[in-house]
């Protein structure tokens, strides 16, 4: 793929999506806020201008990425597919293939897909929307627990997140890697290693936990 001249998007795109789009976040819990949809995007962009893609559809795809959380989080990923498809306004930038492409890539970011992304794009999204710094998982594990599941006390918390630590991300987790060689993957092997230590991952959990109920 050749390297695409313009290494920022569209400055009217940009325009467009900080104030139509973005401001949607705020609805979402902490996990799915406006910092974790800003950090999608910067991270979409910087592997966008590493591989050669079209910034201005990594810049969409990772800002529409988790617009469906306005419904069920189960298939929020093919609903955000399907409001990025119907939002007509799209149209003044992207032609139907491009935006087809698009809708695939949304839907294809979920973690816990079984296939491979169908494009580049929807590689970028889905590498972007796995920042596995460990502190980062960690805390937004916590945040979700804490917004889901308030009946919970912080053993029942812990109890929570531990499971989910090893469904998700250890050596035998569901979380695919679609980008050979990127920090993630240095990042995973970091976090798998606490993982599979409970009483180093435990003190972890308890000062994240603390500071995020006070």
């Amino acid at each position: 793929m050749e390297a695409v001249v313009n290494q920022n998007p569209s400055l009217d795109l940009v325009e467009f999506v900080e104030t139509q789009i973005l401001p949607l976040y705020a609805a979402f819990d902490k996990a799915h806020n406006m910092e974790h949809v800003t950090r999608v995007i910067r991270s979409s962009l910087d592997l966008a201008r590493k591989i050669g893609a079209d910034l201005n559809m990594a810049y969409v795809i990772a800002a529409y990425h988790d617009l469906g959380l306005t419904g069920p989080r189960a298939v929020h990923h093919l609903t955000s597919g399907k409001i990025l498809m119907a939002d007509a306004r799209l149209k003044r930038w992207f032609s139907h293939d491009q935006l087809q492409m698009m809708k695939e890539a949304v839907e294809d970011h979920r973690a816990s897909a079984s296939r491979t992304p169908r494009s580049i794009y929807g590689k970028i999204v889905a590498e972007a929307d796995r920042d596995i710094d460990p502190e980062t998982v960690i805390r937004r594990t916590i945040q979700y627990g804490m917004s889901n599941y308030p009946e919970l006390d912080e053993e029942g918390h812990w109890q929570r997140f531990i499971q989910h630590m090893n469904e998700k991300y250890s050596v035998n987790g569901y979380i695919r890697l679609w980008i050979q060689g990127s920090e993630n993957e240095r990042k995973l092997n970091e976090l798998r290693r606490l993982i599979a230590e409970p009483t180093l991952m435990r003190p972890v959990f308890d000062k994240i936990f603390k500071e995020e109920i006070t």
